[in-house]
């Protein structure tokens, strides 16, 4: 057996340097599956995304995948890639098992929860109201370099990091605070602002709408109190405001007591983020 790569086409280049290319998986030179490879315009020209992989249902259970899987990531380096990540769904056993044999470690979770029709009362000592311009212009000022931050911290190089906050901010906020859909609120307690959450409007492949918490944060000095989970609740109370039924986050795998949260409140994983070096 004699598993090689032959390239579908051309390789794809866009004008800011993104690749893309699509390789059939062959064995012997007989077509079995194929695999996907592309820069990941979300972290710069030196992050690779592996994607798509598929073998057959009769040459599977022969090592092919992770032939194929191995070949494509050599094809990324030769784009100079230095890391590659990949996404296996939720109950795709198979995926995750192929991902840890290839050294694929686990970076995050995208998680899901469908919501009642009313969200959860917030506690009695405890109001919400949108930001004022002064608060959004201070988180602002540093919501860019902290969750760059955040992804330096698990492994992503600092170069990538930053133009995956860049980028993001840019994209979801042109308007900044006015942008449509886009809604920041802070928890309030004995007239101190104690946390915030930002609650965006977002649509999923099937076109069905939902709201997304893309930042929530209790301030130092008042964690350990419950906000943590009553800024959620204001999250469901936001959404179902916007007429939207679901809510969906990102989590990374190494914030144990956010996962324990989301988990405690009903939130299911919808997708695992599996990343590695190059």
């Amino acid at each position: 057996m004699t598993t090689t790569l032959r390239p579908a086409g051309p390789i794809q280049q866009g004008a800011d340097g993104a690749r893309a290319r699509t390789y059939d998986v062959c064995d012997n030179g007989r077509p079995v599956g194929s695999v996907a490879i592309s820069t990941d315009p979300a972290f710069g020209p030196t992050a690779g995304i592996l994607h798509s992989l598929t073998v057959e249902e009769p040459d599977r259970r022969r090592g092919r995948g992770t032939i194929a899987a191995l070949a494509a990531e050599e094809a990324l380096r030769s784009w100079g890639c230095t890391q590659v990540r990949t996404v296996a769904p939720a109950g795709n056993e198979a995926a995750r098992a192929l991902a840890s044999v290839l050294g694929y470690t686990e970076r995050s979770r995208n998680m899901l929860k469908t919501l009642r029709r009313t969200a959860p009362a917030l506690p009695a000592d405890v109001t919400s109201r949108p930001m004022t311009e002064g608060e959004y212009g201070e988180w602002a000022a540093h919501g860019v370099e902290a969750y760059a931050r955040n992804w330096v911290e698990r492994g992503v190089p600092e170069e990538q990091a930053r133009l995956k906050s860049e980028a993001d901010h840019a994209t979801n906020l042109p308007d900044g605070q006015h942008t449509p859909g886009m809604y920041f609120h802070v928890l309030v307690h004995e007239g101190d602002v104690v946390g915030h959450v930002w609650v965006a409007r977002r649509e999923t492949p099937d076109a069905e709408d939902l709201g997304y918490v893309f930042d929530v944060e209790v301030r130092e000095g008042h964690r350990g109190r419950g906000y943590g989970r009553a800024l959620m609740h204001l999250a469901e109370d936001i959404t179902l405001d916007a007429g939207l039924g679901l809510l969906g986050l990102h989590v990374f795998a190494s914030n144990t007591p956010a996962l324990r949260l989301y988990e405690s409140l009903g939130y299911e994983v919808t997708q695992y983020n599996l990343a590695k070096a190059l």
